[in-house]
């Protein structure tokens, strides 16, 4: 099974606990055609939290992988802990990630655990987006949240959205849509179908001077990643949202900005435009540096030099075995494809053992360890693997 590199994301959603992702993660996979009916934290339901411990719980503890199609693209993503007592399960899946999808509640904002997984993803020089959930909520908040980010986190959030109205339906002026600003469109999205459908309709006009003010901001973050786009704000002369698309994603690639979008998980609101997000400016294994490991041509050496492999079938096999998973059937190790082709019935070296390795099957991973659907033959550069 190859897949063009170009087309792959390698994604994580992050957070500290009660922030809503796995909502978020939940919605996406519904929204993606992935599930039939979107599950519930409280029901026990969610297609990644399916571990009995974690239903009871109502929280993640383990990581779970799954894949989908969104926008022609392929996305593995990483459903991650957000409790503190799992930090290494985080740590362990953003080395072998591209880009993460940060979820914070616009209630409390950043917290600890946003931290500590803000450091990680630094660590590893993961490129990322940012989303505030829970705009539905008492007492959301939104540009403080983006201050919080700004100040605890050092980091530098460009909002592309802002929201119409904060809070719940009962009080006077509630969450009810995003505006684009890109687009400069005001998004909301149809209950009934929990959020699949997208109304585009035209920003109110007690809501247009505040959109172009956030507007006028993010074109002044981005003016320095296209300078084409600078010469047309100086001639006054219209942006092509094209134009806007393409300079987000060299900023976030550089890892200098971190696109910034909002809404309610729970009720369907804005996680389409994430998925968007995710596949126009996250990076492909192209967009990221070729791996770095020790030359096993020279494994006798006190201090073997270093090799690097790139992200090509071509090149000879190289992988992190990352999660090993335990199952009925025998153990499911996760494994990230840097290089090469990795085939099933064959073996291949464990430098840490200095041994071979029998790879008896190969799965694509749709869900998770409770339904692995799709043996495969072999993968190539790129996609991840259980």
């Amino acid at each position: 099974m190859s897949r063009k590199l170009e087309d792959i994301r390698n994604i994580g959603v992050i957070a500290h606990i009660d922030a809503g992702k796995t909502t978020v993660t939940e919605q996406m996979l519904y929204c993606a055609g992935a599930t039939h009916n979107r599950g519930g934290v409280d029901e026990g339901t969610t297609t990644t939290d399916d571990d009995p411990e974690e239903q009871a719980r109502g929280i993640t503890i383990y990581s779970a992988c799954v894949t989908f199609q969104w926008n022609g693209k392929h996305i593995n993503l990483i459903d991650t802990p957000g409790h503190v007592d799992f930090t290494a399960e985080v740590e362990r899946c953003l080395r072998v990630l591209d880009g993460v999808a940060v979820v914070f509640s616009a209630r409390e904002g950043v917290e600890a655990q946003s931290e500590t997984v803000w450091r990680q993803a630094n660590r590893y020089q993961v490129p990322r987006i940012a989303f505030i959930n829970k705009l539905d909520r008492e007492g959301a908040r939104f540009e403080e949240v983006i201050t919080q980010i700004r100040e605890r986190l050092a980091a530098n959030p460009l909002a592309i959205q802002i929201p119409l109205g904060r809070g719940p339906a009962h009080i006077d002026n509630p969450f009810r849509g995003v505006i684009d600003l890109i687009e400069m469109k005001l998004l909301t999205f149809d209950r009934a179908d929990k959020g699949k459908t997208i109304h585009v309709e035209e920003i109110p006009a007690d809501a247009l001077e505040e959109a172009e003010i956030w507007r006028a901001e993010l074109l002044e973050n981005l003016y320095e990643f296209d300078d084409e786009m600078m010469m047309l704000a100086m001639d006054q002369q219209p942006i092509p949202a094209a134009m806007i698309h393409q300079a987000l994603r060299a900023g976030t690639l550089a890892m200098k900005i971190q696109p910034l979008l909002c809404g309610s998980a729970l009720h369907g609101i804005g996680v389409q435009p994430v998925l968007d997000a995710v596949t126009r400016y996250l990076p492909s294994p192209l967009d990221r540096p070729p791996v770095e490991g020790d030359d096993l041509a020279a494994k006798k050496q006190d201090e073997p030099p270093k090799t690097q492999r790139k992200p090509d079938p071509s090149e000879p096999f190289a992988g992190l075995a990352f999660k090993v998973q335990p199952a009925k059937t025998g153990d499911l190790t996760w494994v990230r494809v840097y290089s090469g082709t990795l085939k099933a019935n064959s073996r291949v070296l464990n430098p840490g053992k200095d041994k071979k390795e029998n790879v008896a099957q190969l799965w694509q991973i749709h869900v998770t360890k409770r339904d692995r659907d799709g043996q495969i033959d072999t993968v190539s550069a790129g996609d991840i693997v259980g």
